[in-house]
């Protein structure tokens, strides 16, 4: 069935409270961004006709069975984790949320919205309509939460110049280095807390995802990858800088960010990486560059993002196009393998799926995946919240200017958490 909207944004908060009440929900929102590949603007996949955990070693595999079982609409997500599976690699550092590395489910039943349109697909969609609207629209009240840090600021620069030594020897180029702000024994409310998340930094990736008690609230500006037709898209980011106060200001920041040596460089090595990912599905020559250094803007960041698309070998299925580029270019560093390794020595945390994606595969064999930064993740059972940053370390980079560049990226969820 198929309805218009008279308010889409209190019809979205009503039908995330209603579909939170069971134990896997995806829920992928663009916000209103004008993304020239989006299927939909809001997509909610509710309750488990089926479903798959894996763990890696085998987690692609048993995937691509999932897939071939269900061609319909399936939703879920990939641990960062899975880079053991993909390439000969291990996480040993302490695992507080105990996520699943991988976790796709087939819905009971899929709400799509596009343009003020709502589409129910479901046996029941009628008493589901008649059930969202029922639901309330207070919002929940979120307690102030105290986020601690893995790491001291002396002790983030120390690691930092100790990845440069690494840089100056030749080990790697780039890396992205993160570091983990958590909280033990809370209580928060995900529904309210993701909502407040979302209207205090709106992103074209926003997911909220729950499967039993594992959240995450995600306020991703990043696309991962995705496929449309024949197409394969993926959409690095590499290149921070904050709003400005004025008009006036913020162009100035805009066109120091577009002409950065520094950010360019970045962004540039993350996309010859990501072309190279790219080679291993592509049709001979197709790989192409269609944008470089473009400039988006947020509400609290600009961000630096170039385009890279190909064309997809038809030997080539959806899942392993996907695994042929995991994990993304932008979270790991050049050349790729040995930057995830020597992030495992100096980074404190598992990532789990911080720096994996969320997303879908739709009946047409279209997905779509973004990446899993600026986004909380909660543990209900253990009480255990989560949230981690990073940045990228190059020969050049500040390690001072890089460590507020995490905080930048903080910003919105420590507000939300009332940590000004």
């Amino acid at each position: 069935m198929v309805n218009l909207l008279t308010d889409t944004g209190i019809f979205k908060n009503k039908a995330l409270q209603w579909a939170a009440t069971f134990d896997a929900v995806c829920y992928l929102d663009s916000n209103d961004f004008k993304d020239p590949y989006a299927k939909f603007d809001t997509l909610i996949a509710v309750g488990v006709k089926d479903q798959i955990t894996a763990p890696a070693g085998s987690a692609f595999d048993e995937l691509i069975q999932f897939r071939n079982k269900h061609k319909g609409w399936i939703t879920g997500f990939l641990s960062y984790d899975l880079k053991n599976e993909v390439e000969n690699l291990t996480s040993s550092n302490p695992d507080h949320l105990q996520f699943p590395d991988l976790h796709f489910f087939a819905p009971l039943h899929l709400i799509i919205i596009r343009d003020n349109q709502v589409e129910i697909i479901s046996d029941d969609s009628e008493q589901i309509l008649q059930a969202i609207e029922r639901q309330h629209t207070e919002a929940g009240f979120i307690t102030p939460v105290a986020l601690k840090q893995r790491f001291s600021k002396e002790q983030y620069l120390s690691a930092a110049a100790n990845i440069k030594e690494h840089i100056a020897r030749g080990d790697i180029y780039v890396t992205n280095f993160c570091q983990e702000f958590y909280a033990d024994e809370v209580d928060i409310d995900p529904v309210a807390l993701f909502l407040e998340l979302n209207r205090t930094s709106p992103k074209p990736f926003a997911a909220f995802y729950k499967w039993n008690y594992n959240y995450a609230l995600c306020a991703s500006p990043e696309r991962f990858v995705a496929k449309r037709g024949s197409t394969l898209i993926s959409q690095p980011i590499k290149g921070t800088a904050p709003r400005g106060d004025t008009v006036e200001e913020d162009e100035a920041i805009k066109l120091q960010l577009r002409n950065h040596a520094k950010e360019q460089q970045e962004n540039v090595m993350i996309v010859d990486l990501v072309r190279n990912d790219l080679t291993k599905s592509a049709k001979p020559g197709t790989v192409k560059t269609e944008e470089l250094f473009g400039i988006y803007s947020f509400k609290q960041v600009h961000q630096m993002m170039s385009t890279v698309v190909c064309e997809l070998r038809e030997d080539v299925s959806a899942v392993e196009a996907v695994r042929n580029t995991f994990p993304m270019g932008s979270m790991t560093g050049a050349p790729k393998i040995s930057a995830m390794q020597l992030m495992e020595q100096y980074e404190r945390s598992k990532r789990g799926l911080y720096s994996g994606a969320i997303g879908y595969f739709s009946p047409d064999d279209d997905f779509d995946f973004n990446v899993v930064i600026r986004s909380l993740l909660y543990n209900a059972d253990a009480r255990y919240l989560s949230f981690q940053a990073g940045s990228a370390i190059t020969y050049h980079a500040d390690a001072e200017k890089e460590y507020e560049e995490c905080l930048l990226k903080a910003k919105a969820v420590l507000e939300v958490l009332g940590n000004k």
